[in-house]
């Protein structure tokens, strides 16, 4: 069998524009390749009759987080809740959560405060702004 090694996380997006700056800003994650793909062999690839994505590659110490724009867009998805079937997020490291909670920018949603789990992880989960959940954890 062959075996896998992980190469990045995909989230899409409705406005690639609207979100980077909330990645690279506000994350403080690196943008290191922007792209765009279409034609029929892409579209075959993603089942989806003339689609063309325009690509954000990040780096997030060791793991690239892709955001991808669709177009045509899709509508349709699974709720945003992060027990629904089908949800997805990204866990990010901080040696501090605490610091990091009291820096973030005023417009940022988060659903709670930092919160520590019976198994003893600090965690805090807030949305981008496309209400995506992004878990921000102070292992």
């Amino acid at each position: 069998m062959t075996s896998l090694s992980a190469h990045h996380v995909g989230i899409t997006v409705d406005d690639l524009e609207e979100t980077l700056p909330f990645y690279r800003d506000v994350l403080g994650l690196d943008v290191v390749e922007r792209f765009s793909v279409g034609g029929e062999e892409f579209s075959d690839a993603v089942g989806v009759e003339g689609a063309r994505g325009e690509f954000a590659h990040l780096e997030a110490d060791g793991i690239r987080i892709e955001l991808v724009e669709y177009d045509p867009e899709a509508r349709g998805s699974p709720a945003a809740g992060l027990n629904q079937p089908g949800a997805k997020h990204v866990g990010l490291t901080v040696d501090d959560l605490d610091a990091f909670y009291a820096d973030l920018p005023d417009h940022v949603s988060t659903i709670s405060e930092p919160r520590t789990t019976e198994s003893g992880t600090t965690i805090l989960f807030l949305r981008d702004p496309e209400n995506n959940p992004i878990e921000v954890l102070e292992a």
